[in-house]
């Protein structure tokens, strides 16, 4: 027999409300276009998030927290309990394809491949400006660790890369 668990009304009003906090470090995407919100249930009389911060040292882990806790209680969804989930740790596989292409007209080339499992190995990294391959790695890191800095050969403008984690 099939039994299929019932979800709350409110949790779509949840996830409505997790879709409104930026990533401090890219406004343009949301916690949950990022894919850092891993779960959202009823616990007792209040909510239950399972969040996975983009590494297990990343500096805004706390800020994000905050975030969540602040949103939701002003939205009258508590009290909320988070647990930070390391595992699977998280990568940029969990990005949706909205989120990429957001990534892209900011100014930021997404990560490439099918799957950052299998990554392309020196593949060519499109410029998110003008669209050409013919770039160049300027640096391993970028503004962040998760980026690397690149320039276009073609209209000559700098950019970061989001990498494959």
């Amino acid at each position: 027999m099939n039994i299929t668990r019932l979800q709350p009304a409110e949790i779509p009003q949840i996830w409505h409300c997790l879709q409104q906090i930026s990533d401090p470090e890219l406004p343009v995407l949301s916690i949950t276009d990022l894919g850092m919100v891993r779960d959202v249930e009823r616990d007792g009389a209040g909510w239950h998030i399972t969040f996975t911060p983009t590494y297990s040292g990343c500096p805004a882990t706390e800020y994000l927290l905050n975030a969540i806790e602040q949103t939701l209680n002003e939205a009258g969804f508590s009290p909320v309990k988070i647990t930070i989930s390391l595992s699977p740790a998280w990568t940029t596989d969990w990005m949706n394809a909205d989120a990429r292409q957001r990534l892209r007209e900011y100014g930021v080339a997404p990560p490439q491949g099918q799957t950052c499992e299998k990554p392309l190995a020196h593949g060519p990294v499109q410029c998110p400006r003008c669209g050409s391959e013919h770039t160049e790695k300027i640096s391993e890191f970028g503004s962040t660790a998760c980026k690397a800095l690149y320039r276009c050969c073609e209209c000559r403008e700098p950019f970061d890369y989001f990498k494959c984690i």
